[in-house]
């Protein structure tokens, strides 16, 4: 029997195509290679940072931990995003200044805190590696430059993809989610207002917002304000992905809240944990009154969208 959705879920543009299958796929050649430069400590100043270093498979390739460690146990900037389920994203990294994923794939590599590498250094490397000389020639039909750096490990994140409990009820799998999470799911998209800003596939706008994590004095990141040089966008930062959030603790760009649960309580009420915020978004200035109860049934909700290749 067919599901019948309601309004208010068809309306929200939640349901799309399910283009996931991170589980048990072939690889291309090229993203073959792409996995193996990810994993490769090669590319940092001393051989001993990742990608995967700070992008850990076992947490949806994002950290456990507010600032992930990079070169010489210097701390990041930010905390680490997942690199998850990017496919359809415009733009990269919190405050956005990447356009592309080619482009991201590359600055952690030369960030002084991260990998600490000048690009051109690391391709010296791989130049001189036969095994990667020979992939690169194999691929591209030239030896390793920068452009086809970013492809290859581009093109390995994009198949980062997972399939997760919601997908199946969205597909017509009535009992793939439990009742506490259908409740949670009307909550996202009515009384929670989640869906404001994180909707479609991946559940993000892929928009830039300010949430109300800036003040000037204690809080003092302006985000995409850093790069664009606008006043007016002090203390946006991308809206993420909330594919697999339930393993992606903890949150927020600088990773100041430790728990899922604790999220929703910051949404439900902005203003009694940072009172002091400037230029916080208006849906955030009212608070959404949601009840102990319905916490716990938004986050149930947000449970279902771990991939299976976490829950088994």
């Amino acid at each position: 029997m067919k599901k019948k959705w309601p309004k208010w879920f068809i309306a929200t543009g939640i349901i799309a195509p399910i283009l996931f299958a991170f589980q048990n796929q072939t690889l291309t050649h090229e993203e073959q290679l792409g996995k193996e430069l990810f994993f490769d400590p090669l590319l940092s100043q001393d051989q001993s940072i990742s990608c995967a270093s700070c992008h850990k498979p076992e947490f949806a390739f994002a950290d456990n931990v507010a600032l992930s460690e990079g070169l010489f146990g210097q701390e990041t900037a930010r905390n680490t995003p997942t690199a998850m389920n990017l496919s359809s994203f415009s733009n990269f990294s919190w405050d956005g200044r990447a356009k592309t994923l080619e482009q991201q794939s590359l600055n952690p590599i030369q960030d002084h805190a991260e990998m600490g590498m000048p690009v051109q250094e690391a391709i010296s490397r791989l130049v001189e590696d036969s095994h990667y000389n020979t992939e690169f020639r194999t691929i591209y039909g030239t030896i390793p430059n920068k452009e086809d750096l970013g492809k290859a490990l581009a093109a390995y994140q994009r198949t980062l993809t997972t399939l997760s409990a919601y997908d199946r009820y969205v597909a017509g799998d009535d009992a793939a989610i439990s009742d506490q999470a259908k409740r949670g799911l009307e909550l996202f998209s009515g009384k929670g207002k989640c869906v404001n800003c994180h909707m479609g596939n991946d559940f993000t706008s892929g928009e830039f917002e300010n949430i109300g994590t800036y003040d000037g004095q204690t809080y003092m990141d302006k985000g995409r304000a850093n790069y664009t040089k606008d006043k007016s966008d002090n203390g946006k930062f991308k809206v993420p992905t909330l594919r697999n959030v339930a393993i992606t603790a903890p949150y927020m760009h600088d990773g100041s809240i430790k728990t899922l649960k604790e999220v929703i309580e910051y949404y439900n009420n902005p203003e009694s944990m940072r009172p002091y915020s400037i230029g916080k978004d208006e849906l955030l200035e009212t608070p959404l009154g949601l009840t102990t109860e319905e916490i716990s049934d938004l986050e149930a909700f947000m449970h279902t969208l771990t991939g299976d290749e976490y829950t088994k």
